[in-house]
C-alpha cells in the first residue's frame, strides 16, 4: 500500500513539513496556524494524526510543538530540509513515492517506467519481501534498519558512454552519501557493492529495458538497499559473516531520510558529472585492486589477479598465465 505519492498538501502534511524542517525545535502552534492559514485546534488535531501514525512530537504549553530529533520515519516531508535547491526547483518531491512495503523496489520502478513515470522518479520503501540482487539473489529488507530506494533514469538525461557505467557512478554516489553523513570511509568491491571495515552495506541493481526493433535503451532502473542499523544477531546465518551497516544499531546520528536525500541528490542529475573523473574516483575505492582473486560466474571458474578498471566500468584481471582479461559479467571473491 502506498503511504504517500508525492507530496500530500493536506495539513497534516503541510504541518509535518514544519516540523521537519525545524526538527529538535519549538515551533508555536500560532505561527503554523498562521502559515497555514489554519485554527490552533486544526493544528492540534493534525499533531494528533501524526503521533498516531508513530511521530514522536513533543507538545511544551507557552513554546509549541517539537518533533523529536529520533523519529525515522521515511517521508517526503522529512526528505524535503535536504533536497538539493535544483531538485526542488524542479519538483523531485512530486516524483517520490514513499511505501510501507513493497515486494522489491525495482519491481515497482520497472512498472512505473513502463507507464510512462518521468526522469528521477524515486521509490523508497520502508521494507521488501522480496528485495533482490544480482543473480536473483535475495536481499535482506527489514523495516526500520535500512534503506531501500530505485531511482528511474531516462537515457536521454544521462551523461555516460555506455550504460553500463551506471552502476560504477551509483556505487561512487552512495559512498560520497555516507561520507557526508558519517565519519566512515566507505569502498567498493566491483562490480556494485559498498564495504565498511570488511562487511557489505550496500548492494545495487541495475536494470535496463531495450527496444527490441531499434536496441535502444528505453529507461534505466537503479536499485539500492542500505544497511543503516542492524546487530549481527538480526542477521540470516548466511550473512552473518559478510553483512555490516553504516551505524551501530542503537547510535543513528541520522535520519534515512537524510541519507536518502544524499543519494538521490547525486544520482537524479548524471549529467553534473565528468566521466572521467567518476571513473577515478570508482577506481580509487576499489578496495581488491593488486589482490589475488577467484572469479566465478563466468564460463569457467580461476584465480587471478585483480590489475585494474577499463573505460567502460570493466574489472581487469591478470590469470596466472600471464592473459589479461577484462570481465563485464561474473563474481569475484578476494583469496586470502
Amino acid at each position: 500500500m502506498t503511504k504517500e505519492s508525492g507530496i500530500i498538501m493536506s495539513s497534516k502534511k503541510q504541518i509535518l513539513a514544519l516540523l521537519e524542517s525545524g526538527r529538535g525545535r519549538n515551533i508555536s502552534g500560532g505561527f503554523i496556524a498562521k502559515q497555514l492559514n489554519i485554527s490552533r485546534n486544526a493544528v492540534w488535531k493534525a499533531v494528533k494524526e501524526l503521533e498516531k501514525e508513530g511521530y514522536k512530537i513533543e507538545a511544551v504549553t507557552n513554546k509549541g510543538y517539537r518533533l523529536s530529533e529520533d523519529n525515522d520515519i521515511l517521508s517526503v516531508q522529512g526528505m524535503l530540509p535536504y533536497l538539493s535547491p535544483k531538485n526542488i526547483s524542479e519538483n523531485i518531491p512530486e516524483r517520490i513515492f514513499v511505501h510501507d512495503v513493497l515486494e522489491s523496489t525495482n519491481k515497482t520502478a520497472k512498472e512505473m517506467a513502463v507507464s510512462g513515470a518521468e526522469h528521477g522518479t524515486v521509490i523508497v520503501t520502508d521494507s521488501q519481501t522480496a528485495g533482490k540482487g544480482r543473480y536473483g539473489r535475495a536481499f535482506h529488507s527489514p523495516p526500520g534498519h535500512g534503506l531501500y530506494m530505485s531511482f528511474i533514469l531516462h537515457p536521454s538525461k544521462l551523461c555516460f558512454s555506455t550504460p553500463t557505467l551506471i552502476t560504477a557512478f551509483a556505487a561512487v554516489s552512495v559512498c560520497e552519501a555516507v561520507e557526508a553523513v558519517s565519519d566512515k570511509n566507505p569502498q567498493i568491491k566491483w562490480v556494485n557493492d559498498v564495504f565498511i571495515d570488511g562487511k557489505k552495506i550496500c548492494g545495487i541493481l541495475t536494470e535496463a529495458v531495450t527496444d527490441f526493433e531499434s536496441g535502444n535503451t528505453q529507461w534505466i532502473v537503479v536499485g539500492i538497499g542500505v544497511n543503516l542499523r542492524i546487530s549481527p544477531a538480526e542477521l540470516p546465518e548466511d550473512l552473518k559473516q559478510v553483512a555490516g551497516a553504516v551505524f551501530e544499531k542503537d547510535n543513528l546520528p541520522i535520519t534515512r531520510n537524510r541519507l536518502c536525500s544524499e543519494i538521490a541528490n547525486r544520482i537524479i542529475h548524471p549529467e553534473n558529472h565528468n566521466e572521467k573523473e567518476m571513473l577515478e574516483k570508482y577506481r580509487q575505492r576499489m578496495y581488491m585492486l593488486g589482490k589475488k582473486v577467484l572469479v566465478t560466474g563466468t564460463a569457467e571458474t580461476y584465480e587471478a589477479v585483480a590489475v585494474g578498471i577499463d573505460d567502460i566500468g570493466r574489472l581487469i584481471v591478470k590469470r596466472n598465465n600471464g592473459e589479461l582479461l577484462s570481465l563485464s559479467a561474473g563474481e569475484i571473491r578476494i583469496k586470502l
